[in-house]
C-alpha cells in the first residue's frame, strides 16, 4: 500500500445521504400520494442532517480483537421521525417477536459476513464499526437510507412499497454506501455519484447472492425484489441484467435506467442522474460476472472491491476512470487471462472506454 493511500484512509470520510428509492419514483407519486410527498420532504431534512455529520467528520478506528464479529443494535423509532429511537435488540439477544427487528439484524449480519469472509474487511470502516439500525421510521415512510452513522428503515405504505427490511440487498446496498464513505469517498454528483450508487447495487446483489449461495446463473440480478406492493406492475427497483425493465407501472412510471452510454441521461435532477445512470456500470458488472461464471463475489466482485479500496479511485472519477481501474485490477490479481478480457469486453459492450 502506498503512502498516498495511507494518507487518504486517515482523512475524514464524507457520509452520503443515499436512499434506496430514487427521487424520480417519489416525484411521480408525490402529487397523488401524501405519504410520498412527505417522504420527499423528509429526505431533504435528512440531507441537512448529513451535512452536519460531514462537518464533524468520521475516521476509521483501529481494529480490536473482537473486530471480526458483528456488533449489531436495533432501535425502534415508534413511527416517529427521530433517530435512533428506543433500543429494542442487542447483538446477543434472542430473536424478537417483531419480524422487522429480526430481518434488520439478519441483513446487517449478512453484509458483515460477506465483507469479512470474502474480502477480509472488518465491518463498514474496516475496523469493526458497530452496525446500528432504526426500524419503523415515520408514518408510511417509503424509503430506507444510510445517514452516515446508521441504517434507517421505513415500513412502506403497504400498497406501493412493503417493509424496507424485507430485501437483504437493500440493506447491503445502503451499508455499502458506508464502505464507500470510508474508502474512495466518491462525490455524490454526476458520473462519480452514479458509480457510488452502482457500487452499492453491485455489493447489495453480491450480499444477497452470497447469503443464498447463488451462482451467477442462479441470481436474479434485481435490486429490491420483494419490496414492491402487490398491485404494482414490476419486479424490483432496478435490474442489473436489463436496466430499464424493473417496473412499468401506472403509478410508479416506467423504469428509466439506461443500460449503455447511448442512453446516458443528462439532467440536473437527482444530483445529475445518479440513480439513473448507475444502470450503465451496473450492467457492465453483470456482463463481466456472468461471462466469468461461478460465484460473482470471487472474481468480478473481487476486482470491484480492489478498485474501491485500492487508493487510486479519485473522488470525482468518471465511468472511464473506473473501467480502466477494473481492467488494471483484473490483470494485477488474475493476470492477462479471462478475467482481464471479461472486464474489457463488458465495458466495451456498455460503451465505456477502458483506456
Amino acid at each position: 500500500m502506498d503512502l498516498t493511500h495511507m494518507d487518504r484512509t486517515q482523512m475524514p470520510a464524507t457520509p452520503v445521504f443515499c436512499t434506496i428509492v430514487p427521487p424520480h419514483i417519489l416525484s411521480n407519486l408525490a402529487d397523488a400520494h401524501e405519504h410520498a410527498r412527505r417522504t420527499l420532504e423528509h429526505d431533504d431534512t435528512h440531507r441537512a442532517r448529513r451535512l452536519d455529520i460531514v462537518a464533524r467528520g468520521l475516521t476509521p478506528g483501529e481494529p480490536d480483537a473482537a473486530a471480526d464479529k458483528p456488533k449489531r443494535t436495533i432501535y425502534d423509532a415508534g413511527h416517529q421521525e427521530t433517530v435512533p429511537g428506543k433500543k429494542v435488540h442487542a447483538e446477543s439477544d434472542k430473536p424478537a417477536k417483531d419480524v422487522s427487528v429480526n430481518r434488520a439484524h439478519a441483513g446487517l449480519g449478512a453484509t458483515f459476513e460477506l465483507y469479512l469472509k470474502v474480502y477480509g474487511r472488518k465491518s463498514i470502516d474496516g475496523a469493526g464499526l458497530p452496525l446500528n439500525a432504526t426500524i419503523h421510521y415515520g408514518q408510511k415512510y417509503d424509503n430506507a437510507f444510510w445517514d452516515g452513522e446508521r441504517m434507517v428503515f421505513g415500513d412502506g405504505d403497504g400498497d406501493l412499497f412493503l417493509d424496507f427490511t424485507i430485501p437483504v440487498d437493500v440493506i447491503g446496498h445502503e451499508l455499502t454506501h458506508g464502505v464507500t464513505q470510508y474508502t474512495a469517498n466518491l462525490d455524490y454528483q454526476g458520473q462519480s455519484g452514479a458509480l457510488n450508487e452502482s457500487i452499492s447495487d453491485v455489493f447489495g446483489s453480491l450480499i444477497k447472492q452470497y447469503a443464498l449461495g447463488q451462482s451467477t446463473d442462479q441470481a436474479d440480478w434485481l435490486i429490491g425484489a420483494g419490496l414492491l406492493g402487490p398491485n404494482v406492475t414490476g419486479k424490483a427497483l432496478r435490474s442489473m441484467k436489463a436496466p430499464g425493465t424493473a417496473y412499468n407501472d401506472d403509478v410508479l412510471g416506467k423504469d428509466p435506467q439506461p443500460a449503455t452510454m447511448k442512453g446516458y441521461v443528462e439532467t440536473a435532477d437527482d444530483n445529475g442522474g445518479v440513480h439513473l445512470n448507475s444502470g450503465i456500470p451496473n450492467h457492465a458488472f453483470y456482463l463481466a460476472a456472468t461471462a466469468l461464471g461461478g460465484n460473482a463475489w470471487e472474481k468480478a466482485g473481487q476486482v470491484w472491491y480492489d478498485v474501491l479500496t485500492g487508493g487510486d479511485l479519485a473522488k470525482d472519477a468518471k465511468f472511464a476512470d473506473f473501467a480502466a481501474l477494473t481492467v488494471g485490477a483484473a490483470r494485477a490479481r488474475f493476470g492477462a487471462g479471462d478475467e482481464h478480457e471479461a472486464m474489457v469486453k463488458a465495458w466495451t459492450q456498455v460503451g465505456v472506454s477502458t483506456e
